[in-house]
């Protein structure tokens, strides 16, 4: 099956389609606790899967631990080419916060956790996932312990590459000298251009850039514009959006996430949809005004 979008080679080995999957929305409301619809999250990452999704987007602290325990569920014993990819660095109290749990034991501790409830014996990529009670973005911090970490434990076989998220461009070159970094997940869709800059250093570098809410996230892009256009190639405002995101970099893998087999399919039909220059012309307008 052709690779949806497309292939990049994460590490310069692991080939995944441009067009993933975020599993964050099979949890349930508040991303915490079990999906609505148990059958119907089945039915989602079994579709994707079948439909050539190669990149999985998780983590453990989706629930917590749920959206793992479903995955595995659902796709166990995974195919030779699913490529699932997870985050540490946060964890969920019984408030349904997302502290930071950024300490060397912390990390060691989620990354057991995702192995035992992806039921794998290597991890394929881990995110190093910044945050801090002010909520800065990026946030500012020395990663060198944190990153470091997170080397030790590759090394030691339990995890085959490592990414980086809510980083800044200082931030990757400084953990590239810990160990290589393959891939930066940072928010970025049409309305949100702060990582222009970190979306072009990343492709320069052969580094994947993973949007996170490439469709807005909580508060979904809205935008006459959009809509415009989209009417004029006769496609959603939503695909257009994703596809514009595809054709914005080489480097460029997403991730949309969903609950719905409807929108998992209106999703993923966002890798046939080719962007004249007039509507890339309009697009640019969005993020720029």
């Amino acid at each position: 099956m052709a690779e949806l979008g497309g292939t990049f080679a994460l590490g310069g080995e692991l080939a995944v389609g441009r067009v993933g999957y975020g599993a964050m929305q099979l949890a349930g409301p508040g991303v915490w606790g079990p999906p609505r619809d148990h059958d119907t999250a089945v039915a989602v990452l079994k579709e994707a899967v079948h439909s050539g999704v190669t990149h999985i987007d998780t983590s453990d602290y989706y629930g917590p631990h749920t959206v793992n325990q479903l995955i595995k569920e659902a796709l166990h014993p995974y195919p030779e080419d699913l490529c699932l990819v997870t985050k540490v660095g946060a964890k969920r109290t019984a408030d349904k916060g997302w502290p930071s749990a950024l300490t060397p034991a912390d990390l060691a501790e989620a990354v057991h956790d995702n192995l035992r409830n992806l039921g794998v014996e290597a991890l394929d990529v881990v995110n190093l996932r910044l945050s801090n009670t002010s909520h800065d973005y990026p946030v500012p911090m020395d990663i060198t312990e944190p990153f470091g970490a997170l080397a030790e434990l590759r090394e030691k076989g339990l995890i085959r590459h490592l990414g980086l998220s809510h980083v800044s461009a200082e931030q990757v070159d400084a953990a590239n000298t810990i160990a290589p970094v393959v891939c930066v997940q940072n928010e970025y869709n049409l309305a949100h251009r702060a990582n222009d800059a970190l979306v072009d250093k990343c492709a320069a570098e052969g580094i994947a850039y993973v949007p996170y809410f490439p469709l807005g996230g909580f508060s979904p892009l809205q935008s006459d514009l959009l809509n415009e256009v989209a009417k004029r190639l006769e496609a959603t405002p939503m695909q257009v959006a994703l596809a514009w995101l595809l054709q914005r970099s080489p480097s460029m893998l997403l991730i949309p996430g969903t609950s719905s087999l409807a929108h998992l399919r209106e999703n993923l039909a966002a890798a046939d949809l080719e962007l004249p220059a007039d509507a890339l012309a309009d697009l640019d307008r969005i993020g720029r005004s």
